[in-house]
């Protein structure tokens, strides 16, 4: 069966229009033929009569007059009043034995019909059946008045009334499908007005509006529509409200946590490695033997000193409002080249001044370069991330700036399923939830052998929008 998926509204309506119009062709024809048959039924049954009653009278006249060597049957003026192309009419006696008998020549500019509808005209009418009326003389039945029209005649006549609707068809179906399709363009021009609504919805201009429409059912649908793009600009901006004020919650948290850390873990290592120094001075002189354990002491503590260090900096990054987010992403980056001593290279290259960004959208965009420095570098194993950072003039009507985002990475090729990203820390949900809190795009391209591609799109206006929801939380 084919699939009609995909194809064009007007066509399919335009097609069963036109499969409708064959089948009340073909009823037409049908019942056509059927009024013909019945017609020439009627016809023959009337000659037959006819024939039966002159022959009853010429009977009659000749027992009245007594001379048995008159004429019987006679059959000269019927045939001479109701003869037709044709028409073949005939006297048969009670043996069978055909006495008389007289048959209309054929029209010879008739064409032949094709074999199939000879056969299907045959199977369905029977046209060579007689009508037959009994001649009744003396009240006993001396034979039959016969009356029946040639199969072929009737057949090529039939064919001939097809002939002749088929050629009306062949006319009349591609006008009134070209009229159907004509028709069903004009009423269905809106339909191109809700795709593009759609369309731009999809692509995210919530603003889309469709206006009224003549059709009842396009109306409905185009004030539904508008309800729905309402609502979902609403939800959208509740949603990004609260996302945001979610988002200056955490950093608030991993801001609480780093202090906790500090002021109590980091002031517990500091008091061991007091300690452990202490106890070498003692060891020096009374114990030399645990020189050993009191050095390993000190740098068991060095070096969770070291890794705490590096936690409370992920946990509470420099202050992005007082460096400047160019300085604090050039620090991010030489921290992560210093740290993987080698292994791994990572490069930072931006364009314009980021001075007068509110501080959301700066503090925002370093935790999106953190967590994706982070999943490239531990999970995507990658060996060398490129870090672009760019200030862009808009084309709007209302002027204004864009920051472009972008990082390439080298690692291994994720699934959107599995994807890495999505299984550590933030990861592109938290990554999306902080792009669409002010008001950018983000798109994210794992390729299909090796790398990784990250976009990020923020205009600086949403970001100042997002910063007074943060300073009103």
């Amino acid at each position: 069966m084919r699939n009609w998926s995909g194809s064009d509204l007007k066509l399919r309506l335009t097609l069963r229009v036109a499969a409708v119009s064959m089948l009340c062709f073909a009823a037409i024809s049908g019942y056509l033929l059927i009024e013909a048959d019945r017609s020439v039924r009627a016809r023959i049954a009337a000659v037959a009569d006819v024939a039966a009653r002159t022959l009853e009278l010429q009977q009659s006249k000749i027992q009245w007059l007594n001379n048995p060597r008159s004429d019987f049957p006679d059959l000269d003026g019927v045939a001479a009043s109701v003869m037709a192309p044709g028409l073949c009419l005939a006297f048969r006696s009670n043996s069978g034995e055909i006495s008389q008998r007289f048959c209309g020549g054929t029209q010879t500019d008739t064409a032949a019909p094709p074999q199939a509808f000879a056969a299907l005209y045959r199977r369905l009418f029977d046209p060579g059946r007689e009508a037959v009326r009994p001649v009744i003389s003396r009240g006993q039945a001396i034979g039959e008045a016969v009356v029946w029209v040639d199969p072929a005649v009737l057949t090529a006549e039939a064919w001939h009334d097809a002939g002749r609707l088929m050629a009306v068809l062949m006319i009349a179906l591609p006008l009134l499908c070209a009229l159907v399709y004509a028709a069903l363009s004009r009423a269905l021009r809106p339909t191109r007005l809700i795709r593009d609504g759609l369309q731009r919805i999809a692509a995210g201009d919530l603003a889309a509006r469709l206006p009224p429409f003549d059709l009842a059912e396009l109306s409905a649908i185009g004030d539904v529509f508008n309800q729905l793009a309402e609502r979902l600009a609403t939800a959208l901006s509740e949603r990004n409200a609260l996302t945001q004020k979610l988002i200056v919650v955490q950093d608030e948290e991993r801001r609480h946590l780093a202090r906790e850390l500090h002021d109590e873990f980091g002031q517990s290592l500091a008091a061991i490695r007091a300690l452990a120094a202490s106890a070498r001075l003692t060891a020096v002189q009374d114990c030399p033997p645990l020189l050993a354990e009191c050095d390993g002491i000190a740098r068991t503590a060095t070096d969770m000193m070291e890794t705490l260090r590096g936690a409370l900096f992920r946990l509470r990054p420099p202050d992005v409002d007082e460096l400047g987010l160019a300085a604090s992403l050039e620090g991010l980056i030489a921290g992560w080249n210093s740290r993987s001593r080698g292994r791994q290279r990572f490069e930072i290259a931006i364009s314009g001044s980021f001075e007068r960004i509110p501080a959301s959208t700066g503090a925002n965009l370093y935790r999106i370069v953190q967590e994706a420095l982070t999943n490239a570098a531990k999970h995507a194993g990658a060996t060398r991330v490129m870090l672009r950072l760019e200030m862009r003039e808009t084309a709007s009507a209302g002027g204004g700036s864009e920051i472009m985002l972008a990082i390439d990475d080298d690692g291994r090729p994720g699934d959107p399923q599995g994807d890495p990203q999505v299984k550590s820390g933030m990861g592109l949900l938290g990554m999306r939830e902080r792009v669409a809190a002010l008001g950018g795009r983000l798109s994210f391209e794992a390729g299909q052998s090796n790398g990784a591609s990250l976009r990020v799109s923020v205009p600086v206006a949403a970001g100042r929008e997002a910063a007074f929801v943060e300073r009103a939380a």
